[in-house]
């Protein structure tokens, strides 16, 4: 079984979320046969940025739970910190569809492939952000010494020269 330190498990667990949301929005642009022009495209490099800050914000606070809550076991804390961060996820997603809707609705032809795309992203974007990143760093056996703050090189040093 491959172990690593959490840093290389969250990014491994940020590149399958966005390389999740990518296809699954060019999927569906291929499947329904949708015009994919560079309003789309720009689209799509929108959601990559959206849904890499949402998995920045689910990510950041299982490190923190892990480094002050030392009793809990992974995968309790993982829950933990995913239900901290739902209510947050939930109501951003939720504004921005709103916006994006109302410009699906009313901005016209040229933007409603734009809109389109976001609004799939959005919804894909929060899901991945919540459930991939976490299933992955849960696959890739995250544990608390993954999480431990190491100390400083030269800190053995450092105590030795101070006494």
């Amino acid at each position: 079984m491959w172990h690593s330190d959490f840093s290389t498990n969250l990014h491994l667990g940020a590149v399958t979320a966005l390389g999740h949301d990518v296809v699954i929005i060019l999927g569906l642009f291929s499947l329904f046969a949708w015009d994919f022009d560079l309003t789309v495209l720009a689209a799509l490099l929108a959601v990559i940025g959206y849904s890499l800050n949402d998995t920045i914000v689910v990510s950041d606070r299982i490190r923190e739970n892990f480094r002050t809550q030392r009793e809990m076991q992974p995968k309790d804390m993982i829950d933990l910190s995913l239900n901290q961060t739902l209510g947050r996820t939930v109501v951003t997603s939720f504004t921005t569809l709103l916006v994006l809707f109302a410009l699906f609705i009313f901005g016209g032809e040229m933007i409603k492939g734009f809109s389109l795309a976001l609004i799939l992203g959005v919804l894909v974007g929060t899901y991945s952000s919540i459930y991939v990143v976490a299933n992955m760093l849960m696959s890739l056996t995250l544990t608390q010494e993954d999480l431990a703050i190491p100390e400083p090189e030269g800190a053995d040093l450092m105590s030795f020269l101070s006494i």
